[in-house]
C-alpha cells in the first residue's frame, strides 16, 4: 500500500482524467468519473458524515 491518499494511479497517460460531479451539489470531486457509486465534493461529504453521526 502506498502513502499517498489519493488515487493517483488511475490517470491516464496525458496525466489527468475528467472527475465525477457530487451527486448533492454539482461541484467537482476529488475522484474520477470512472469511480462507481455516489460522489460528493469534500464539503457535502462532510456534511453527510455530520448527519450520520448524529442520527443515532
Amino acid at each position: 500500500m502506498t502513502d499517498s491518499t489519493h488515487a493517483s494511479d488511475s490517470t491516464d497517460a496525458t496525466g489527468s482524467e475528467a472527475r465525477a460531479d457530487c451527486v448533492l451539489c454539482g461541484e467537482p470531486t476529488e475522484y474520477p468519473e470512472s469511480i462507481r457509486g455516489a460522489t460528493y465534493c469534500p464539503v457535502c461529504e462532510w456534511q453527510e458524515a455530520q448527519r450520520q453521526a448524529c442520527s443515532g
